[in-house]
């Protein structure tokens, strides 16, 4: 059909043309901004018409890591010269202000539309601690609260970053530091973060099982969080059973999350006689609590079995659940070679791209 007496073909072909050209324009800009760049630092003109430069370089692409370097660069011999040229303490403390003030808002700007890249994240996590150094400290304690605040928005529009969870860790740890750093504070006065920070991820949890970031979180969490409670051994056991029953309660929601056999995993593995201890959850167990624990849980995986008879997470947390039994335990009191035999033939029938993994389980259990 010909639209004033054109044809569509042709129509989409002027306009494909046209956008191929704006694109190569595009590129050969973008290469000419690259070459200005490099060349200005590699000639060490650190100045802010650089930084200038920079700031539209990153917006073009972000993912150039080196160009972050050329930043840090130049922000830090502008301080340094502007430090050494005699100025005001307070003119100092101003240019330092508004340059990390400046950082802050672009790698915001950025992170909106590129939250999984590593060198955006990196590069606040730098001009912060710059700021610790120029500013007063409670004017730093104050930029430090302001990121949970940023980490809040970044979760709240993907929970499941694990950029932004790896990051809020990394603040709560500055927090923590300049919290005992403040002598003038009341004890009482003191959060404790690990707490709220485990609250948190119980929060998570429940609004989005299939959280990986949370779940991993809580994980290591939990060993620090027992160790500053003084915890003993009735209370990491009951703290132990508490996540036991959490995890097998989301089991039961949604057996086929890969996210919550996961952390069953790690729980199961704090219970191995060779968890290193600054891992461990419970303490002092016997080989005979280890059995106990691994059929209570392999007698939950086969109550879900019933309803779930395709959940190929339910065969191998069985398996595996089975080699730790057997690791503490010559015998086979909670299963039988036949039952091993069946999860392992109901795994090759599920998931056949895996036959080799199976077979080499198969071998290394001897059936």
């Amino acid at each position: 059909m010909a639209s004033h007496g054109v044809s569509r073909s042709a129509i989409s072909g002027v306009r494909s043309e046209e956008s191929r050209q704006k694109e190569l324009q595009q590129i050969a800009a973008y290469r000419e901004l690259v070459e200005l760049v490099n060349t200005k630092i590699a000639e060490r003109r650190y100045t802010l018409d650089v930084l200038s430069l920079v700031t539209k370089l990153l917006h073009e692409n972000p993912e150039y890591y080196t160009i972050w370097n050329h930043r840090r660069r130049v922000l830090g011999a502008i301080l340094e010269a502007h430090a050494q040229e005699g100025e005001h303490q307070q003119s100092t403390e101003q240019l330092g202000e508004e340059l990390i003030s400046g950082d802050l808002q672009l790698t915001f700007s950025l992170l909106r539309k590129y939250p999984k890249c590593y060198w955006i994240w990196n590069h606040r996590n730098w001009i912060l601690i710059k700021a610790e150094a120029i500013l007063k400290s409670r004017t730093a304690g104050e930029l430090w609260s302001g990121e949970l605040q940023l980490v809040g928005k970044m979760l709240h529009a993907d929970s499941r970053n694990f950029h932004a969870w790896s990051y809020r860790r990394f603040v709560v740890d500055q927090l923590e530091r300049l919290q005992s750093l403040d002598v003038h504070a009341r004890p009482e006065s003191h959060k404790d973060w690990l707490e709220s920070e485990f609250d948190h991820t119980t929060k998570m949890i429940r609004t989005n099982l299939s959280n990986f970031s949370a779940w991993h979180n809580r994980g290591r969490i939990i060993p620090q969080l027992l160790r500053r409670r003084g915890a003993d051994n009735a209370e990491r056991r009951r703290l132990l059973d508490a996540e036991l029953a959490l995890i097998c309660t989301a089991i039961n929601t949604d057996p086929f999350d890969q996210s919550i056999w996961y952390y069953h995993e790690y729980l199961m593995s704090t219970l191995a006689p060779d968890c290193p201890d600054e891992r461990l959850i419970a303490l002092d167990l016997t080989n005979k609590e280890r059995q106990e624990y691994y059929a209570h849980e392999m007698d939950y995986m086969r109550e879900i079995l019933d309803d779930e008879p395709d959940c190929k997470w339910i065969y191998e947390r069985l398996l595996d659940l089975a080699t730790c039994y057997l690791q503490v335990e010559g015998g086979t009191k909670s299963f039988t070679t036949l039952d091993l035999r069946k999860w392992l033939d109901q795994l090759k029938r599920i998931d056949p791209l895996r036959k080799g993994r199976w077979e080499e389980l198969g071998a290394k259990l001897n059936i």
